[in-house]
């Protein structure tokens, strides 16, 4: 049977107020319909609130914000002599991003009472303290993949 075929990856480009490659991947995540611009807005308008409750560096408080809610362990289902077993992986590096971001924007979009942009701020206020949804996700994660650390061996 063949190979599949490899599945290259899209260069994106930095994005142009922080010259950064994460931020450009948040802006992409968020975005909606291919509304870029709408998705730039909520991204900077965070990063100004950030600035005015924490008077930290914005860029500093998302990558503390992306490192506390990155996963190192997530199990995946895999079926086995008529049972399917969670089975432990380890998370890859490009899929760790992905999954913190994810989770973040999710946590974000579920609080209530603000536009996206102060909702946004707040999740990432509370993830760079290690609270918050996505970190209690990430958590949740962590503690399934520590109980079915005996199927292990199936991986």
């Amino acid at each position: 049977m063949p190979r599949r075929s490899k599945k290259f990856k899209k260069n994106i480009k930095p994005d142009y107020k922080y010259n950064n490659l994460e931020v450009s991947k948040f802006i992409n995540q968020i975005m909606r319909k291919g509304k870029k611009t709408v998705a730039q807005r909520i991204v900077y308008d965070a990063f100004e609130i950030l600035k005015n409750k924490t008077k930290k560096e914005p860029l500093e408080i998302f990558k503390r914000a992306l490192d506390n809610a990155s996963p190192i362990l997530e199990v995946k289902s895999k079926r086995i002599g008529g049972a399917n077993y969670q089975i432990p992986i380890e998370v890859r590096g490009d899929r760790q991003l992905t999954l913190s971001m994810r989770w973040l924007i999710e946590a974000a979009k579920r609080r209530k009472g603000q536009p996206m942009s102060g909702k946004l701020a707040e999740e990432l206020i509370a993830a760079s303290n290690k609270e918050g949804e996505a970190i209690t996700k990430k958590i949740n994660i962590q503690k399934m993949a520590e109980a079915n650390r005996a199927f292990a061996h199936f991986a």
